[in-house]
């Protein structure tokens, strides 16, 4: 078998052929490509450490690297980390959400990733027709969607938010989340889950009035419990910042910090870690995972400016446990290959074509619900109305997605304006006017 990676110079990349070549796939070869040639000889050296006798190709053209592939996982950052920064501190200097995937941040990221990656799109078309894409690349919604609407290739797209969410509300039920079935829908950084079953029975309706069961349900403190017991549903994370933008914005501002400028901190001391011949790589790389695990949404929820300092701390003390909120895209990357490889039918939360799914969206609509994973593909498991308590938010982000599609793809200003003043975190054309006047749409 042979897989590619697309954005191969990418942090994650060592992790997820970690993944893949430790399982029961039968992977001879993965091949790398990136823009940034010197990054990707880093990183490609330090995949082959633990590539488990793989062999790891590391390839001078997406072409190579695409040629006879299997799967070919899409990871890109167009612009790099500081156009993320830049992002984030373009949006919170106008009194907006700093945060990469969603706002004004989340349009310019689109705006950039979305050409490139339809262009890879097409490129897999000629080279490897029978490969399935999955897609990694933020914004991952509406990525996804633009890939598919405009080459028509097989695209999945991944995200490890609502597994987490899904393994964290279990342990608070104190249930085997392997044997449950998550009632769960929504778009990328954008879902709620409605309910979670047992052994058939229905298991939230026993904490809705219990306070400090709810509080439990987040690591971090996201949301009242009496918000949630009124909501009656528990949203992922991200939806934090539609709930509770004035806080995450005050938070971010008192940080002196943007996440992004804090990632760009700490992947600088990784690479000057690697650079050295007296370092343990693998050792640095999996402290590195960890120090960015636990600064994960730490400043938007409490304004901490502490965050430089649990790669010292980890690197110090030997820590090199790689931290779940990035181990989980290896894990349900590696569960959706073998699902359609070995055609196992496994059910899991994915990114893919709405069809009927959300009866309130348009069938090419791309949206985040649990799906039957086999040799056919990913295909949404049942068919839901969104709760009212939510479907107007729902059907207003996908109407923003919708739009940043369209502008992405065809490079139309003027509808990148409408698509930005359709963001419920921007809200109206004048400040879209003024967003579009400092945010970098090119990579």
């Amino acid at each position: 078998m042979k897989i590619a990676v697309i954005g191969g110079a990418g942090v994650r990349t060592p992790l997820l052929v970690r993944g893949l070549t430790a399982s029961d796939l039968p992977v001879d070869t993965i091949a790398l490509y990136d823009v940034d040639a010197p990054r990707l000889a880093r990183i490609g050296a330090l995949a082959a450490r633990v590539s488990g006798g793989a062999r790891i190709a590391v390839c001078r053209s997406a072409s190579e690297a695409i040629d006879g592939a299997d799967f070919v996982f899409t990871s890109v950052r167009a612009g790099g980390i500081a156009a993320r920064a830049s992002d984030e501190a373009v949006a919170l200097a106008h009194g907006l959400v700093g945060q990469e995937t969603v706002g004004a941040a989340g349009f310019a990221m689109a705006m950039r990733n979305v050409p490139p990656l339809v262009e890879y799109a097409r490129e897999i078309a000629r080279r490897a027709a029978h490969a399935w894409i999955v897609n990694f690349t933020n914004p991952v919604g509406i990525v996804t969607e633009a890939m598919q609407k405009a080459t028509g290739t097989r695209v999945i797209g991944i995200c490890d938010t609502p597994a987490e969410l899904f393994e964290d509300v279990a342990r608070v039920l104190d249930v085997p989340s392997a044997e449950c079935r998550f009632d769960y829908f929504g778009l990328n950084h954008l879902g709620w889950l409605r309910d979670v079953f047992y052994r058939g029975e229905p298991q939230l309706q026993c904490v809705w009035r219990n306070a400090e069961a709810l509080a439990r349900m987040y690591r971090r403190p996201l949301f009242e419990p009496e918000f949630l017991s009124r909501l009656r549903l528990l949203p992922t994370e991200y939806l934090y910042f539609y709930y509770r933008p004035a806080e995450a914005i005050a938070n971010l501002e008192n940080s002196g910090i943007t996440r992004g400028q804090l990632i760009a901190d700490l992947t600088a001391r990784l690479f000057a870690a690697l650079d050295r011949d007296d370092v343990d790589a693998v050792a640095e790389y999996d402290a590195y995972l960890k120090a960015r695990g636990d600064s994960y949404m730490r400043l938007e929820t409490s304004g901490g400016n502490t965050e430089r300092e649990p790669f010292r701390r980890a690197v110090e003390s030997g820590d090199s446990h790689a931290a779940s909120s990035l181990a989980g895209y290896d894990r349900i990357a590696l569960a959706v290959v073998r699902a359609i490889h070995f055609d196992q039918s496994r059910s899991i939360p994915l990114n893919v074509r709405n069809g009927a799914a959300i009866a309130d969206l348009d069938a090419d609509d791309v949206v985040e619900v649990p799906c039957v994973v086999n040799a056919q593909g990913a295909r949404p498991v049942e068919s839901i109305h969104a709760p009212a308590a939510v479907r107007d938010l729902l059907v207003r982000v996908k109407e923003y997605e919708r739009t940043t599609v369209r502008a992405a793809i065809e490079r139309d200003m003027t509808v990148a304006r409408r698509a930005l003043a359709a963001n419920p975190l921007v809200g109206n054309e004048a400040v879209a006017d003024k967003l579009l006047a400092g945010l970098n749409l090119d990579a």
